[in-house]
């Protein structure tokens, strides 16, 4: 059966056979060649209304998103919006929602705001994973320490967190205070390094008035392994309202201060290797830092 383009003699009855072929099932390009009909536009008309089999429908990947667009846009957001939403193509925004009504129109000053907050947000979060991956490569680059290595830190750690004498008030006793649990942990592997026992530890909790006490001497007591009777009584510091304090919270456990009984000789020892350290890291001769 040839057809020359836009003319047919009983159009009506090749539609009626066209619409039987695809209610058998048939797809378009099998319709068109059974019928001979090489035209798109023909085709369309004479198949117009039916839809296709679902055998011809292809599984989109973009449902997901396609539906996700357009509940956005019966909220009311714009195809910027969306498109800074979703990371599709406005066009196809365009596509998905077309038939929904438009939302009203915005203060071009709030639109403005908005993609720019959502651009600092994306932007923040490409920082915080180059941040985390900083991170995390540094961490692998110190492996295990030696006992020097250890032995070094906890010189360094202690002459700048811990208490010192001084010409004009002998203090020649080892106390250290910190607030930092990674640091209380470092400080206490260090002491047992240098063979400091922890039957001669003596803590005791500094912490606001306000926070939780009774939960932060539980934790502190099973971050160093002792019990009550290793503990001092618990320094309160009163809580001045008009001051606006940043450390609070339950992440807020005060500052534990560990004290090694009667280490006069150890502070001594202690000073005497923190200069040590200075002195070779400073000396002329760079054989003497091996």
């Amino acid at each position: 059966m040839a057809h020359s383009f836009g003319k047919y003699a009983d159009f009506e009855g090749l539609r009626q056979q066209a619409l039987a072929l695809r209610r058998e099932g048939l797809s378009r390009r099998q319709i068109r060649d059974r019928l001979h009909v090489d035209n798109n536009d023909i085709l369309n008309r004479l198949l117009q209304g039916e839809p296709p089999p679902d055998w011809t429908k292809r599984p989109n990947a973009k449902d997901d998103l396609r539906a996700r667009a357009r509940e956005l846009r019966l909220q009311g957001w714009t195809y910027d919006r969306i498109q800074v939403e979703l990371g599709c193509s406005k066009s196809s925004i365009s596509l998905w929602v077309r038939d929904l009504p438009k939302p009203e129109r915005r203060d071009p000053t709030e639109q403005a705001k908005l993609a720019s907050r959502k651009r600092w947000e994306h932007e923040l979060a490409v920082r915080e994973g180059q941040r985390r991956r900083t991170k995390t490569t540094a961490t692998q680059e110190i492996g295990r320490l030696s006992d020097r290595e250890l032995f070094m830190a906890g010189v360094a750690l202690y002459w700048a967190e811990g208490t010192k004498d001084k010409p004009h008030a002998r203090r020649e006793r080892v106390i250290f205070v910190n607030s930092d649990p990674d640091v209380i942990r470092l400080y206490l592997a260090w002491l047992d390094l240098i063979g400091v026992s922890r039957g001669d530890l003596r803590f005791r909790l500094m912490i606001h008035e306000s926070a939780d006490v009774t939960a932060a001497e539980k934790y502190w007591a099973e971050l160093v392994d002792s019990g009550p009777s290793a503990f001092d009584k618990t320094t309160l510091k009163r809580h001045n309202p008009k001051t606006v304090r940043k450390n609070t919270g339950e992440n807020y456990r005060g500052c534990l201060a560990l004290t090694v009984r009667q280490s006069a000789d150890l502070y001594r020892r202690i000073e005497g290797w923190w200069y040590g350290i200075v002195g070779a890291a400073t000396a002329t001769d760079l054989q003497n830092r091996t």
